[in-house]
C-alpha cells in the first residue's frame, strides 16, 4: 500500500514530495557528485599556457570529433546490453544517473511533470553530455527542459549552458542572441537573475565574443562578469584574461587596473595572484611603478610559500634589471631561474632566450649559440614563430662558432709549430704539471667528500633497519672483500672462471696504464704537433678561409661592423690565397665607407682598381651608377624574376642578361638580388666564354657568399678551377 501510494502513477501530495526527494537526494546527488569530480579531474590536468591569453573557459576539447546526432534521450536510454563491459567516466556516470532519475522517477500524469525535480535531471543530463563532447545531444537535453519548463528555477542557467554547446558547434552567432535576451532583457524586468546566473551568462557572452573576435565586446562583458566574483576561480580567471586584453592594446594604466583587483581580490587563488604581480611588473609605466613592482617581487621570492612560482618570479626580477641596465645581476637572477628544480619547460626557453640575448647583444656568440641552442632543445612547439625565429638565429650561429672554433683550434697547432723542439717541450712540461696538480687537487677533494658522507651515513644508517645494503659500511666492506678474492670481473655469464679475470684484469690495466703514461709522456704530445709541410699550409688556408667567412658572416648576417672589420683585416695581413685578395678588400672598402673613414677606403678603392682593373667590382668604383631609377614592389620584382627565369629556360640568354641589367638598379629587397645575379651569370655561362663566366659567379661570391647563392656560385667556381687545372 506504500508503494502504490508513493508511485509514479497517481498525483497525489505523498507521492509528488516523495518522488522528488528521492530523485533530488538519491540518484541526482551521486549523479552531481560524479559530475563535479569529473569538473576537479579537468581542472587539475589542465596547464595553462600564462605566455598566451588565457582561455576563459579551461577546458581542453578535441578538434575534428565526430558527434553524431541522438534523438530522444540519446545514449544511455538505449536498453540494450553490451557483451564487453564498458568502463564508466565521471561523466558517464553523471549521465547515467540522470538517465535513472527520468526513467524511474518521472511523474508525467495528463501531459505535465509532476516531479519538480526532473528538470535538474535533464539539465545534469545535458552537462555531463558537454563535458564528453557530445554537444548535440547536450542541446537536445537544454531544449527538453526550456520547451517544458519554461517556468523552472534553472531554466536561466539551463539557456546559458544551451549557449555554451552552440559556441563549441560554432553557432556563436545564436548563442549571443539568446545570451543577450536572457541577461540585457531580463534585466529591465523587475525580476532580475541571481548574481551567480548574471556572473556565468556574461562570461559565456565573453566566451562567444571572442570566437566571433569581437574584443571590444567581449571586454565589456567580463568587465561585467567581474562585478559581483560569486565564483572566485572564474572571477580570477576574468580579471587577468581582462588585463591581458588590455596589456594586448598596449593599454598599459587598463591592465594594471584589472591586474591590481586580481591581486587584492582576498577569495583568488594563489596562482592568478602571483601571475597577476609579475604581468603588472611587466606593464609598468614609469620608474616608480617598476621600483614598487620590484620590491614586490623580492618579498614574493622571500615567502617560502611562493617555491613553486620561483621560475617565472626570479626570471621578472631579471627582466626588470635587465631594464635598469643592471645586466649582472639580470644574468644572475635568469640563472637563478633555470636553477629551480622542476621549473616549467616554456619558461625556460625564455630564460634561455633572454641569456642568448644579452650575450648576443656584447657580441658573446659562442655563449649566445648554445643558450639558443637550449631553446630549442627544450621546446617541442616547432611552428611557434619565436621558436623559429630562435631557429634561424641559431642556424648562422652555428657556422659562425664553427669557423671561431677552428680559428682559435689552427691558430694554437700553428703556434706550437713555430716553436724549437726545446721550446715545445718546456711548454708542455708546463702543461703536464698542472695535469697533476689538478688531478692531486680533485682526488683529495674525493676523499674528503667520501670522508665526509661516511660519518654522515654512519649516523644515518642507524635507523635505516638491518638489511645488507641499508648499511654503507657493510657493502663497503663487502665490495672491497669481492675485488680481494675475485677482482675486477666483467657482468657477463661464467664470470668465475679465472682466464676471464686475468684477461679482463690485464686488458683494464693496460689501458689504465697507456692512457694515463699518455697523459703524462712528453713526447706523445711532442709528437702530435705536425711537421709536414702540406700539413701546415693546409692549416693556413683553412685558418685563413675562416677568417674570411667570420668577416662575411659578421657583416652581412649580423651587422657587427667592429668584428668584421678585425677579421678581414687580420686574414689581409697573413698572405691569404689568391682568389681571396680582391674579396676580402672589396668588403673592407664597403666597410670603411659605412664606417665614413674616406682616406681608408680610397686605399682600397686603389687597390682593387690598380690590381683587377678589369674585374667589375673595379668597373663600379670607376663609374658607379648615381642615376638609380624608382623602386618597383617586391611583387613586381617577384613577377619578373619569374618572367626571366622562364626566358633562361628557353635559351634566350642575351634577353635575359640585358633585362637583369634593367631591373637590378630598383630592387630594394637584399635577399631578392643574389637571385638574379646568380641567374645572370648562368646565363652568361651558357652564351660567352668560360672566363665572363668566372667573373661573374666571383661576383656572386664575393657579393653574397653568405646566401645560397653565394655558396652555390664558389661551389662552380671550384669546380670550374680544377677542370682547367686537369
Amino acid at each position: 500500500m506504500l508503494a502504490i501510494a508513493c508511485g509514479t502513477k497517481k498525483n497525489t501530495f505523498v507521492s509528488r514530495n516523495y518522488q522528488a526527494l528521492t530523485t533530488k537526494y538519491n540518484v541526482l546527488f551521486n549523479g552531481q557528485e560524479a559530475l563535479n569530480a569529473g569538473i576537479q579531474e579537468i581542472n587539475t590536468n589542465y596547464k595553462d599556457d600564462w605566455f598566451q591569453i588565457l582561455p576563459i573557459e579551461p577546458i581542453e576539447f578535441e578538434e575534428k570529433r565526430i558527434d553524431i546526432t541522438e534523438f530522444g534521450l540519446g545514449a544511455g536510454f538505449d536498453t540494450k546490453e553490451d557483451d564487453a563491459p564498458k568502463t564508466l567516466s565521471t561523466f558517464d556516470k553523471a549521465e547515467e544517473k540522470a538517465v535513472k532519475a527520468i526513467q524511474v522517477h518521472k511523474m508525467n500524469i495528463d501531459g505535465s511533470e509532476r516531479n519538480r525535480q526532473i528538470d535538474d535531471a535533464y539539465l545534469l543530463l545535458g552537462k555531463s553530455r558537454y563535458y564528453q563532447q557530445r554537444f548535440i545531444p547536450a542541446i537536445e537535453a537544454f531544449n527538453y527542459v526550456i520547451a517544458n519548463y519554461p517556468n523552472a528555477n534553472l531554466i536561466a542557467e539551463t539557456k546559458i549552458w544551451r549557449a555554451k554547446s552552440n559556441i563549441r558547434l560554432d553557432n556563436e552567432e545564436f548563442a549571443i542572441e539568446t545570451l543577450k535576451l536572457l541577461l540585457t532583457v531580463r534585466d529591465t524586468l523587475e525580476t532580475n537573475l541571481p548574481d551567480e546566473t548574471k556572473e556565468n551568462g556574461y562570461t559565456t557572452l565573453a566566451v562567444a565574443y571572442i570566437k566571433s573576435d569581437s574584443i571590444q565586446k567581449a571586454k565589456e562583458s567580463l568587465l561585467l562578469a567581474t562585478r559581483t566574483q560569486k565564483n572566485k576561480d572564474q572571477a580570477a580567471r576574468n580579471l587577468f584574461i581582462l588585463g591581458q586584453l588590455f596589456a594586448e592594446e598596449n593599454k598599459k594604466d587598463s591592465a594594471a587596473m584589472q591586474f591590481k583587483k586580481l591581486i587584492n581580490f582576498n577569495n583568488a587563488p594563489e596562482r592568478y595572484k602571483i601571475r597577476a604581480e609579475i604581468e603588472l611588473a611587466k606593464n609598468a609605466i614609469n620608474d616608480s611603478m617598476a621600483a614598487i613592482s620590484f620590491e614586490r617581487i623580492q618579498k614574493l621570492i622571500k615567502n617560502r610559500d611562493n617555491r613553486p612560482y620561483l621560475d617565472v618570479l626570479y626570471y621578472q626580477k631579471g627582466a626588470l634589471n635587465e631594464q635598469k641596465d643592471s645586466l649582472q645581476l639580470a644574468i644572475s637572477d635568469y640563472n637563478y631561474s633555470l636553477r629551480v628544480p622542476k621549473g616549467d619547460e616554456k619558461q625556460r626557453t625564455f630564460t634561455y632566450e633572454k641569456l642568448g640575448n644579452l650575450h648576443f647583444k656584447n657580441s658573446d656568440y659562442q655563449y649566445a649559440s648554445a643558450y639558443f641552442d637550449s631553446v630549442l632543445q627544450i621546446s617541442k612547439d616547432t611552428l611557434d614563430l619565436r621558436i623559429r625565429r630562435i631557429k634561424r638565429k641559431q642556424k648562422s650561429l652555428i657556422s659562425l662558432v664553427q669557423y671561431e672554433n677552428l680559428v682559435k683550434e689552427n691558430d694554437s697547432i700553428l703556434q706550437l709549430t713555430a716553436l724549437t723542439i726545446d721550446a715545445q717541450k718546456a711548454f708542455f712540461e708546463k702543461y703536464i704539471e698542472k695535469i697533476k696538480k689538478d688531478e692531486a687537487a680533485a682526488a683529495q677533494l674525493r676523499l674528503n667528500q667520501l670522508a665526509f658522507g661516511n660519518n654522515n651515513t654512519s649516523l644515518a644508517s642507524v635507523n635505516q633497519g638491518k638489511w645488507y645494503f641499508y648499511n654503507s659500511k657493510s657493502t663497503s666492506f663487502g665490495a672491497n672483500e669481492f675485488i680481494k678474492i675475485w677482482g675486477n670481473r666483467k657482468l657477463e655469464d661464467d664470470w668465475r672462471w679465472a682466464q676471464k679475470a686475468k684477461n679482463a684484469t690485464q686488458e683494464k690495466e693496460i689501458k689504465e696504464v697507456s692512457q694515463k703514461n699518455e697523459r703524462y709522456d712528453l713526447d706523445y704530445y711532442v709528437s702530435k704537433i705536425p711537421s709536414d709541410k702540406v700539413i701546415i699550409d693546409s692549416l693556413y688556408l683553412d685558418r685563413n678561409q675562416a677568417l674570411y667567412e667570420l668577416g662575411l658572416i659578421y657583416k652581412e648576417q649580423f651587422n657587427n661592423l667592429k668584428l668584421a672589420k678585425e677579421r678581414l683585416e687580420r686574414v689581409a695581413s697573413l698572405q691569404p690565397a689568391e682568389d681571396l685578395i680582391l674579396p676580402i678588400n672589396w668588403h673592407l672598402y664597403q666597410l670603411e665607407i659605412i664606417l665614413q673613414n674616406p682616406d681608408k677606403a680610397a686605399e682600397y678603392k686603389n687597390f682593387i682598381t690598380s690590381k683587377f682593373p678589369d674585374t667589375k667590382f673595379a668597373q663600379l668604383l670607376l663609374n658607379p651608377d648615381a642615376n638609380i631609377q624608382g623602386e618597383v614592389t617586391e611583387n613586381e620584382v617577384e613577377t619578373k624574376y619569374k618572367e626571366v627565369y622562364y626566358a633562361y629556360k628557353e635559351s634566350k640568354y642575351d634577353e635575359v642578361i640585358s633585362a637583369i641589367d634593367v631591373v637590378l638598379p630598383t630592387i630594394s629587397n637584399a635577399e631578392l638580388l643574389p637571385k638574379f645575379e646568380l641567374l645572370k651569370a648562368y646565363a652568361i655561362g651558357k652564351s660567352k666564354d668560360t672566363e665572363n663566366y668566372k667573373k661573374a659567379l666571383e661576383f656572386v661570391f664575393v657579393n653574397y657568399g653568405t646566401t645560397e647563392e653565394g655558396k652555390k656560385a664558389q661551389a662552380i667556381l671550384t669546380q670550374l678551377e680544377k677542370k682547367s687545372k686537369e
